[in-house]
C-alpha cells in the first residue's frame, strides 16, 4: 500500500478514485507519564513518554486508514493529513486522525 502526502504516485496512473477514507485514534495518557512530562516541563527537555504515546497513536491511525482502503480495494492513498488534538476535561486524551483519498492504480 503506498499512503503519500502528494495528490498522485510519481510514475503511476490513477486508474480510480474510491473516496475518502479515515483512521481515527484516541488514547489516553496515563498517570505517570503526566507527572514525568510535568516534571519535563518545569526543568527543560524531552517528554519521551509522551513522544512514545504520539509516535503509537499516529500509527495506529495510519494502519487503520490503509486497512480501510484496502477493504475497498484500493492499492494506494493519496493527499493524506494529520491532525492531532488534546480532548478531555483534564486535557488527558490525545486524538489522532488522518484521512487520504483511496484510489486503485493503473498495473
Amino acid at each position: 500500500m503506498i499512503i503519500t502526502t502528494t495528490p498522485s504516485v510519481e510514475g503511476r496512473a490513477i486508474a480510480e478514485y474510491r473516496g475518502i477514507v479515515f483512521g481515527e485514534v484516541i488514547s489516553g495518557i496515563n498517570f505517570l507519564k503526566d507527572i514525568a512530562a510535568g516534571l519535563r516541563n518545569i526543568f527543560g527537555g524531552r517528554s519521551q513518554g509522551y513522544e512514545e504515546e504520539l509516535l503509537a497513536a499516529r500509527d495506529q491511525a495510519l494502519r487503520e486508514m490503509e486497512q480501510r482502503a484496502r477493504d475497498l480495494g484500493c492499492d494506494a492513498v493519496v493527499g493524506v493529513k494529520m491532525d492531532y488534538e488534546v480532548l478531555g476535561a483534564d486535557n488527558g486524551m490525545l486524538m489522532v486522525t488522518c484521512s487520504g483519498t483511496a484510489v486503485r492504480l493503473r498495473a
